[in-house]
């Protein structure tokens, strides 16, 4: 496949060189469906070596469904333009159900293909042409954002709160990757953690960041300073969740 103009993640950009700690790729056993045979075979080589499992191959959108459905796998990767369902469609009963995370491909660039593509529920979307320096950090923040999605799910009740807690977790992670140089899956995966080492939501510890009341320090328990004060003094008035 030739090289292309790279890849569009919805709402962030990515890095090139992005890893996903905490992520094997060995582990990730994905389905793809494209009804282009040619384009499936190079996207399928691509994977297999990157250390991606492909589990299934579909050539249309409904037995993509029916494959992810019923293999659950780590990821979804669906072309837009499909017989039967098209792809957005296909992703957006995928979300629903919070099955795995799904890259959208398209060979058109059009912003409202990418609206519709966030608004189902893809968590990244690439431009046809692309090669693998594309793909895999694609890959990799779809499996960070479905992972924060799910947290929030367990976290949060109700879809206001969710949305809530995704804005407020918007500007802290933007927060840490301009003042600390963490990628976005770096940074929530520090908010994460601080919320469980300090037995706070993860709300609070965004909201701690935006305030500037909590160094990037508390979670793993190095320094003694003003933040890291600060969140203690928060997890001692916060009752456990």
């Amino acid at each position: 496949m030739p090289p292309g103009p790279g890849a569009e993640v919805l709402a962030h950009n990515v890095p090139r060189h992005c890893r996903l700690l905490g992520v094997s790729q060995n582990a990730l056993r994905v389905v793809i469906a494209e009804d282009e045979a040619l384009i499936r075979l190079d996207l399928k080589e691509m994977l297999e070596e990157e250390g991606y499992s492909v589990v299934a191959e579909a050539a249309d959108g409904q037995a993509a469904v029916e494959r992810v459905t019923s293999l659950r796998p780590d990821l979804a990767i669906f072309d837009v333009k499909m017989p039967v369902l098209d792809g957005i469609s296909a992703a957006e009963r995928i979300a629903a159900e919070r099955i795995a995370p799904v890259v959208i491909l398209t060979a058109f660039s059009q912003r409202e293909l990418v609206e519709r593509a966030r608004d189902a529920g893809a968590m990244a979307y690439l431009v046809k042409p692309f090669t693998k320096a594309d793909l895999v950090p694609a890959i990799e923040m779809a499996v960070s954002r479905f992972t924060e999605i799910k947290a929030l799910d367990s976290e949060v009740n109700t879809l206001r709160e969710r949305l809530e807690v995704r804005k407020l977790l918007d500007r802290a992670k933007g927060l840490l990757q301009s003042e600390h140089g963490m990628t976005e899956p770096q940074a929530f995966r520090w908010i994460q953690k601080t919320s469980m080492d300090r037995r706070l939501t993860m709300r609070k510890v965004a909201e701690a960041v935006i305030e500037g009341t909590m160094s990037t320090e508390a979670s793993s328990g190095q320094g003694a300073g003003k933040g890291e004060k600060a969140a203690d003094k928060a997890a001692e008035a916060t009752p456990a969740e």
